[in-house]
């Protein structure tokens, strides 16, 4: 089943018309015939199942059959990643889509060995990235990369996530669970909101987990070791994501 980005058609549309780039990879590259099933996906949680009604030189025209709408996340995951190098840095974005990150803020940090020369035309190439990843994965929702920044920027902006957390190499940390189980019994709820902050190769610097520290940042483990940027991603994720469906049909402190 051959899935395609298609955002910004209305939810009532029996027809849909893929996007030239879509419509392009559809014809060149998959081979896509008249009467193939196909799933569309918003961006915005909807599902749409239908099957190819045209596809050649003018375009690719969809027939909707059915559609699904996922309900809304129950908590927003953001990823505060300090930039790796090239092939890291994709494949972590990769792994943030499958794992369910609701957007990725790029890091400039003291130590981030690959400094983009342009930093909107980079966005731009993460952002094709991270939606081929949600065409791969099937995940309806849209996972937006931001335009680097360095972290005192970030914070300075304000408007932070509820809960920030930080992977910490030299501060003593706390298991992500007991972080969220605290939360809950504090406020009788889990955050609308939750931030994990992963420094580059060579971590973050003092200085920035000063920074991490003021802005109210907890210090979690991923574990004994050192670990790679993209294996430190895909744990944090995970470990997160499942500490919130635990709690989430846990009774209430």
């Amino acid at each position: 089943m051959h899935r395609f980005f298609t955002p910004g058609f209305q939810a009532d549309a029996t027809e849909v018309v893929l996007p030239e780039a879509e419509a392009h990879h559809a014809v060149r590259v998959l081979r896509i015939r008249i009467g193939d099933p196909v799933v569309l996906l918003t961006g915005s949680g909807g599902e749409w199942h239908g099957r190819v009604l045209a596809a050649g030189k003018s375009g690719v025209r969809v027939g909707i059959e059915h559609r699904i709408q996922h309900p809304p996340r129950p908590q927003e995951l953001i990823l505060l990643q300090a930039i790796a190098k090239g092939p890291a840095m994709e494949g972590l974005l990769h792994r943030a889509v499958e794992l369910g990150c609701s957007r990725v803020l790029p890091l400039l940090s003291e130590r981030s060995v690959s400094r983009p020369d342009d930093p909107e035309t980079k966005r731009l190439r993460w952002q094709g990235i991270a939606h081929e990843a949600a065409k791969q994965s099937g995940n309806p929702w849209r996972m937006e990369v931001g335009t680097p920044i360095t972290p005192g920027a970030w914070l300075q902006q304000g408007n932070l996530p509820e809960l920030l957390l930080v992977a910490s190499l030299i501060d003593s940390p706390t298991s992500p669970s007991r972080i969220l189980d605290e939360h809950r019994s504090r406020l009788g709820r889990l955050p609308a909101s939750l931030g994990i902050l992963i420094g580059p190769e060579g971590d973050f610097s003092e200085a920035e987990y000063h920074l991490f520290r003021d802005a109210g940042a907890r210090a979690i483990s991923l574990g004994p070791h050192v670990l790679r940027v993209e294996t430190a991603v895909t744990a944090a994720l995970a470990v997160l994501q499942a500490a919130l469906v635990d709690l989430r049909s846990a009774p209430n402190p």
